[in-house]
């Protein structure tokens, strides 16, 4: 028997665990990363096992993609039988009642083999109440070129002021080679999500035990910075509009030294067929200051249903076939072990072949295992959350946070203006949610 009609037999399994369904069409809302760019390319296998089934897709840049389904859950819109959401949504909303538990997603699922550590930040009350499509952390991706151009050498445990000399040192800009690529454009999960990790690891906080932004005390002085003075002498042009996929697409091009961002990219970098830098890329733990914290985070992008959905066993028939052990082997057949979605079970970082074949595998799972959501920062925090504070106003003041530091990394505000702005503009977000008085 061929692995295709073994995959579709597998899918056929999952199949069973439902009854019967009309015919249905699911809308699913999703974000342009790779991985789930490749993942519509590839349902055949769900489609031809699942006739009654007919799937829609709306993709979306990430900031938009948040915008709209916050916006469509919260007014119970409709628009979207599936969401593609992270694991800073999944806790709230379903403390909100606004999502369906998926505690039964079919007899093969086999959710005990979800990595504990993404598995934690999808469940409420012991029950799951998204899946996990991929998992990330942070990490270094570098040019061994490069450095071995330049006569360094990558510790496996970097810390900043070791890549604030790297990147200057590797950088030609002549010939529009940068030391380093890092995110700038505005967004509670764009610039904001690599800008919090750093203050975490170099002793600022969002707030401190009371509520109180803590925008003005030196610690994030220093973040923004170094973070600044750094984009400024080592970082292309531009960078201000720069997120996770203009920075991959600098870095596939050989014009990036260094580039700090999701591990899961790594399978994008090392893809010859894709990245012109291929067979030159090495990896790093996210640095550390010296202070016991690296900048690291942990997110998984997952699949969820809002509740009251009048779609819910189709739904869990794609979302259970989507994050399976299958799907990873469907992904594996088509396109080589190195490119199936990571970061989210354990028996893929168990599997030899896999180890083999993707050489970023050793150091997505430590990163993953190194992040540490609860207790991030340096100084004690009254909230969770490694790149983002577990608190629904985040999305709004991380947004409005993250476009006056953006500002600041374009030169249309001075450091010292950003923060100031940015202590105001939570400080009035706070008292308003009740916070503080």
């Amino acid at each position: 028997m061929k692995f295709s009609k073994m995959l579709l037999g597998a899918c056929s399994a999952i199949a069973l665990s439902y009854p019967a369904m009309a015919n249905t069409t699911l809308t699913i809302a999703t974000v342009n990363n790779g991985d789930m760019i490749r993942m519509q390319k590839l349902t055949g296998p769900f489609t031809d096992a699942h006739p009654d089934i007919t799937l829609e897709w709306v993709t979306m840049e990430e900031n938009v993609l948040r915008q709209k389904v916050t916006t469509d859950i919260a007014t119970k819109g409709g628009q979207y039988d599936i969401m593609t959401i992270g694991n800073y949504e999944v806790p709230i909303w379903a403390k909100q009642g606004w999502l369906l538990p998926l505690d039964d997603l079919g007899a093969d699922y086999d959710v005990d083999d979800l990595l504990p550590a993404i598995r934690s930040g999808l469940t409420l009350d012991e029950k799951l109440y998204a899946a996990p499509f991929y998992g990330e952390s942070s990490m270094v991706m570098y040019r061994t070129d490069l450095f071995e151009k330049a006569g360094l050498t990558m510790p496996e445990d970097p810390t900043w002021e070791f890549i604030g000399e790297a990147a200057r040192k590797i950088t030609d800009k002549d010939n529009e080679i940068y030391g380093i690529c890092l995110r700038g454009k505005a967004g509670w999960g764009e610039n904001m999500a690599l800008i919090t990790t750093m203050a975490n690891s170099m002793g600022a906080r969002w707030f401190d035990m009371d509520w109180k932004p803590q925008f003005d005390q030196p610690a994030w002085k220093n973040t923004l910075k170094y973070y600044v003075d750094l984009m400024t002498d080592a970082g292309p042009p531009g960078a201000s509009s720069n997120g996770f996929n203009e920075n991959l697409a600098l870095f596939q091009t050989g014009k990036c030294g260094m580039w700090i961002d999701a591990t899961v990219a790594a399978s994008f970098v090392t893809n010859p067929k894709d990245s012109t830098v291929a067979d030159k890329v090495g990896f790093a733990l996210s640095p550390d200051a010296g202070l016991g914290k690296r900048g690291s985070w942990l997110w998984s992008w997952n699949l969820g249903i809002p509740a009251g959905s009048t779609k819910a066993e189709a739904a869990k028939a794609f979302i259970g076939w989507a994050t399976s052990k299958a799907y990873t082997e469907l992904v594996a057949e088509k396109e080589g072990w190195a490119n199936v979605p990571p970061g989210t079970r354990t028996s893929l970082y168990e599997n030899p072949t896999y180890q083999k074949d993707a050489p970023f595998a050793a150091m997505t799972l430590r990163s993953i295992n190194a992040a540490d959501p609860k207790a991030s920062t340096v100084d004690p925090v009254p909230y969770t959350g490694g790149q983002f504070v577990a608190i629904p106003e985040f999305q709004g003041i991380g947004t409005a946070v993250g476009q006056q530091f953006s500002a600041a990394l374009a030169g249309q505000a001075s450091v010292n203006q950003a923060l100031d702005n940015a202590q105001k503009i939570t400080d009035r977000e706070m008292r308003k949610g009740g916070y503080i008085k």
